[in-house]
């Protein structure tokens, strides 16, 4: 799939008043852009982590694939006075906003931040940590068993490792798939086109497509860990609330770093009056407030290191 290339301009604000600007990478882009989207939806996504982890006084936790630091600002708070979290991310700009933050909480004294890879976690020793902590990461790592050994490599003996993931493989062939739940029926001829303007590699070539839960058990127990607990959710054509404030803001939006938005695959899928007669059709939902419909499965996995 042909993504557009990075624009360059000056800083804006976002509704929350902290920068953001087209200079930073991709990763950095979307992260913090999503951080203005569905934060409540976020929080329970931490919670479920940090629940599963078995946290205790002074432990030291690595967050892998931080991002803004979600998991790792939320494990600091927990984590007591004696607690330490690694930031790791591919990501030195998100990383940066980590920093800043840790800054800002005064907390910098308990935090190292690590520009690391999942499956390569380099700079991150052996047996140093007593928790690992991802969301929504390995959807983006080719090489999974990779990712696990590396957990298991950085793990004291009686470590925890607490990660979430979306299970995208539930969602292969279903009728509006990536396309945020809306109603599209009016328009269904063009939103397969934008679909397959999302879509990508094939499922089975594509990290975000070729796994389940059962293959996220397999590979944690191929590593080592033992003591495996996964809690499964599959949600089917479940009202919800639409996925932004207007079209406007939701043209601006991708489904994933690596992904065109939603207002670049309407310009690579369709042509100017279809364009036109989509945006029409996604406006008058917007104005009629038809919820959206999700349909998604998710995995959190709690496993120890022996």
């Amino acid at each position: 799939m042909r993504h557009p290339a990075r624009a360059r301009s000056c800083a804006s604000r976002s509704r929350y008043g902290e920068a953001v600007t087209t200079e930073q990478d991709r990763w950095a882009r979307w992260v913090l852009r999503q951080r203005e989207l569905g934060a409540a939806l976020h929080a329970r996504l931490r919670d479920g982590v940090l629940d599963r982890a078995g946290l205790t006084d002074g432990d030291v936790l690595l967050d892998v694939g931080t991002g803004d630091g979600l998991i790792g600002f939320g494990a600091l708070d927990r984590l007591g006075p004696g607690g330490q979290v690694v930031f790791s991310d591919v990501s030195a700009d998100l990383l940066a906003e980590c920093r800043r933050r840790a800054a800002e909480r005064g907390v910098l004294d308990r935090c190292r931040f690590v520009e690391a890879r999942a499956e390569d976690l380099d700079g991150i020793a052996d047996r140093s940590v007593d928790v690992v902590t991802t969301r929504s990461v390995l959807i983006y790592v080719a090489r999974k068993e990779a990712a696990f050994a590396e957990f298991r490599r950085v793990l004291r003996p009686g470590g925890r490792l607490s990660i979430f993931e979306p299970i995208n493989r539930f969602t292969v062939g279903e009728p509006g798939a990536g396309m945020y739940g809306l109603d599209l029926a009016a328009v269904a001829d063009l939103a397969e086109k934008v679909r397959r303007a999302f879509a990508g590699e094939p499922a089975e070539e594509n990290p975000m497509l070729n796994f389940d839960e059962r293959d996220l058990l397999c590979w944690a127990r191929e590593a080592g860990f033992t003591a495996l607990e996964l809690d499964y959710r599959a949600e089917v054509d479940v009202p919800e609330p639409l996925p932004a404030a207007d079209w406007e803001q939701l043209a601006q939006t991708a489904p994933n770093p690596l992904a065109p938005t939603f207002a670049e695959a309407l310009a690579q899928a369709l042509t100017d009056e279809e364009r036109d007669r989509f945006e029409r059709h996604v406006r008058a939902v917007f104005a009629a407030g038809t919820p959206a419909r999700r349909t998604i499965a998710t995995a959190y996995l709690r496993a120890v290191r022996p």
